[in-house]
C-alpha cells in the first residue's frame, strides 16, 4: 500500500487528505499537537513531533511513506525544515503547500516587519491599544510593552510571558467584517498586529481596520527555499498522482 504523508493543521491540509482519500489514496495527516481541540482530517492521524530529523526520516521509511506534502502554517518553520532535511535523508519526494500570502489594497495602511520582535517595536510608533491576533506563542515578544494595551485574540489561553496590560479572547475564525469591526470599535483598537498568515478564514479583520483607517502591522513569511511549492489543492493532488502514477 503506498501511502502519503500530510504535515497537516492547516484548511488545505484536510481538504487535501479527504481529496486523496476519495481518490483511494492512503493518506497518513500528522499534527503538531499545539491545540487543544484541533479540526481533525478524515483518514488515519497521529499527533505530536517526530523527535528530530533522524526519527523523522526513520518514522518515514518504516511506515513506507512514499511521498510527503508540507500543508504545515505559514509559519510552522521548524517542522518544515525538518521535513525538508528527513525527507532528503529517506530519498523521498517532498512538496510544500501553501496558500498565496496578503496583498495590500487600495486604503490599507501596512507596515511589513520581518519579526514579531520587530513588530513590538513598530507599534510604539502607532498607537497605544493594539490589537494582537499573531498566536499565542508569539505573545512573549510583546512582555516588554509596558505603554501600550493589548487585546489578544488565541484558539488556547496562552501562558507567560505576556504583556502587564493585556485581555485575551478566546476563538477560532472564519470570522467576519461586521463582527471585526464590532470587536475594533468596542476595545478602541488603533493598530492590528497579524502575520501573512494569506487565505480568507481572518481576512475580515484586514477589511475592517482599512474601512477604520487603522494601521496593520504584517509579519513576513519566513522563506523555505529549495522546495517545490503549489498554491492550491488541486495542484497539490496532480503532484501526488504523479508521483504515484494514479
Amino acid at each position: 500500500m503506498q501511502t502519503v504523508l500530510v504535515l497537516g493543521g492547516t484548511a488545505e491540509a484536510r481538504a487535501l487528505a479527504a481529496e486523496l482519500t476519495e481518490r483511494g489514496i492512503h493518506v497518513v495527516s500528522s499534527l503538531a499537537g499545539r491545540v487543544a481541540n484541533p479540526r481533525l482530517p478524515v483518514g488515519e492521524v497521529r499527533v505530536g513531533g517526530f523527535g528530530g530529523v533522524g526519527k523523522f526520516a526513520k518514522w518515514i521509511v518504516d511506515n513506507r511513506i512514499v511521498a510527503v506534502v508540507d500543508a504545515t502554517h505559514p509559519f510552522a518553520q521548524r517542522i518544515g525544515l525538518s521535513a525538508i532535511r528527513a525527507t532528503a535523508e529517506a530519498g523521498v519526494p517532498l512538496l510544500r503547500l501553501q496558500r498565496p500570502g496578503w496583498q495590500a489594497g487600495p486604503g490599507d495602511d501596512w507596515h511589513w516587519v520581518d519579526s514579531l520582535d520587530e513588530a513590538a517595536t513598530k507599534i510604539t510608533q502607532l498607537g497605544e491599544r493594539i490589537f494582537l491576533t499573531s498566536g499565542r506563542q508569539g505573545l512573549a515578544a510583546f512582555a516588554g510593552c509596558t505603554e501600550q494595551w493589548f487585546l489578544a485574540r488565541c484558539v488556547d489561553p496562552p501562558e507567560p510571558p505576556l504583556p502587564p496590560r493585556i485581555e485575551v479572547i478566546l476563538d477560532r475564525g472564519p470570522y467576519d467584517v461586521e463582527g471585526e469591526a464590532k470587536l475594533l470599535r468596542e476595545h478602541r483598537i488603533d493598530v492590528l498586529v497579524t502575520k501573512d498568515s494569506g487565505g480568507t478564514m481572518t481576512t475580515a479583520k484586514l477589511v475592517a481596520a482599512r474601512e477604520r483607517g487603522i494601521p496593520v502591522v504584517v509579519v513576513r513569511r519566513p522563506e523555505r527555499p529549495g522546495v517545490r511549492t503549489v498554491e492550491d489543492v488541486p495542484g497539490a493532488v496532480a503532484w501526488v498522482s504523479a508521483m504515484l502514477g494514479a
